[in-house]
C-alpha cells in the first residue's frame, strides 16, 4: 500500500464519521444522545487502528516531523602516525613513535562505586575500576619502555610506606558522545575523591539545644562522641543545620562537613612502577600485573602504573570514585593515551634520539 492510499483510507474513515461527531453532544434535549455514545465507543475503538496508521505512513516515507535518534557512541578513530604499530591481534594497544605515546582501546565499566584501579585487565576487576583493556598487561608495560619511559618500583609498605617510583606518564581519556561530539579529559578530570562516605568530628558535650535522632543524614555516636554526615552535603542542606545551633564546634563540623564532601578532582600524578615479576615453581616469570593492576589509584605492589600519594587499598578505606556526571555510559568504547613526561634535558636527548 502507498503513503497515498494509506492516508486516503484514513480520510475516508474520518469522513464516515463526521456526521456522528457533528451531533457529539453528551445530551439532546436533556436526554442522553445515542450518537455521542457511537462516537465515544467508536474512537476508543479506532485508536489502535490509528496508531497503525501512522506507523505506517511514517514507514513509507512520511516520517513525524522530528529528528532522527542519535547514532550510537563509537570510539574516537585512531588515525597513528605512519611510524605507529598495532602491537596485538585485537588491536586495542598501539605504539605511536611519531608522537611519544602508547594508545589503548578499550571500553568504560563502571560509573559509581569505590574505586581501586582506572584501568584494568578485562575479566578481571572491572567492578573496581572505570576501564577495561582487552590487552595484556606486559604489551602495554613492553610499549611504554619502547618509547624510552623508565620503569621504578611499586610502592612499599614495610617497614614503613614509600611511595611508587617511576617515570611520570600523563594520561587521557577520549570518545564520541550518543551526538557525535567529542570529548578528551585528563585522567585526574574523571576521578574524584569518595564523596559517599562519613565525615566526623569530635564534639563533647553535644550542645543541648541540638537534637539528633540519628535517622538522618546527619547523627552524633554517644561513645566516641563524634558527628556524622553522609554524602554530599549541598547549600540548602548546610544553610537548615546551621540554624539548629550557635555553639561554634558545630559550626566549624558543619562547614567542614560541606567543604569535604564536594566533589574534588584527584590531585596526584601517574607513575610508571612497573609492577614486578614473581618466579613460579616451573621457573617461569610471571608479570605480576596480568592481574589486573594496569593503572591504580590505591596503592598496590604489583601495580605497572600508580600514583603518586598514599592510597588505602583496604575496601573500608578506598579513597576515590568516578567523576559520573562527566563520564558516557557503560559500554561506551574509549581510547587512552599514554604519555611519558621527560624533564627538559632528558627531552632534548629524546628528541636527538
Amino acid at each position: 500500500m502507498s503513503a497515498h492510499s494509506t492516508s486516503s483510507l484514513l480520510q475516508d474513515m474520518m469522513d464516515r464519521l463526521r456526521p456522528i461527531a457533528s451531533s457529539s453532544s453528551s445530551t439532546v434535549d436533556g436526554k442522553p444522545n445515542v450518537n455521542h455514545r457511537i462516537w465515544t465507543r467508536l474512537c476508543l475503538g479506532l485508536l489502535p487502528t490509528l496508531g497503525f496508521c501512522s506507523r505506517l505512513i511514517a514507514a513509507e516515507g512520511m516520517a513525524p516531523d522530528r529528528p532522527p535518534p542519535p547514532p550510537q557512541a563509537v570510539s574516537l578513530m585512531i588515525e597513528p602516525a605512519p611510524s605507529a604499530k598495532a602491537l596485538n591481534p585485537a588491536g586495542t594497544v598501539w605504539l605511536d613513535t611519531a608522537n611519544k605515546k602508547v594508545v589503548l582501546r578499550g571500553q568504560l565499566c563502571l560509573r559509581e562505586g569505590l574505586l581501586e584501579m582506572l584501568i584494568c585487565k578485562s575479566q578481571t576487576k572491572e567492578h573496581e575500576s572505570i576501564i577495561s583493556i582487552d590487552a595484556e598487561a606486559y604489551t602495554i608495560h613492553a610499549a611504554l619502555v619502547a618509547l624510552g619511559a623508565k620503569p621504578g618500583t611499586p610502592v612499599r609498605f614495610q617497614p614503613e610506606y614509600q611511595p611508587p617510583t617511576g617515570q611520570k606518564i600523563e594520561i587521557y581519556i577520549g570518545w564520541t558522545d550518543d551526538y557525535g561530539r567529542p570529548h578528551r579529559f585528563a585522567a585526574q578530570q574523571l576521578i574524584r575523591k569518595a564523596t559517599q562516605r562519613y565525615y566526623t568530628a569530635v564534639i563533647d558535650p553535644l550542645p543541648k539545644e541540638l537534637k539528633i535522632d540519628n535517622k538522618g543524614d546527619l547523627r552524633y555516636d554517644t561513645n566516641s562522641k563524634e558527628l556524622l554526615w553522609f554524602g554530599r552535603m549541598n547549600e540548602k542542606q548546610k544553610a537548615e543545620l546551621l540554624t539548629r545551633s550557635s555553639n561554634p564546634e558545630y559550626h566549624t563540623a558543619i562547614e567542614q562537613f560541606f567543604a569535604d564532601s564536594q566533589p574534588q578532582e584527584l590531585d596526584a600524578d601517574f607513575i610508571f612502577a612497573g609492577s614486578q615479576f614473581f618466579k613460579q615453581k616451573d621457573g617461569s616469570q610471571y608479570y605480576m600485573a596480568e592481574a589486573g593492576d594496569i593503572v591504580c589509584v590505591a596503592n598496590f605492589g604489583d601495580a605497572m602504573i600508580d600514583i603518586s600519594t598514599r592510597s588505602s587499598a583496604e575496601n573500608g578505606g578506598l579513597m576515590f570514585e568516578p567523576y559520573t556526571e562527566r563520564l558516557p555510559s557503560r559500554r561506551t568504547p574509549l581510547t587512552v593515551e599514554l604519555i611519558p613526561v621527560w624533564d627538559d634535558d632528558e627531552g632534548v636527548k629524546k628528541s636527538k634520539d
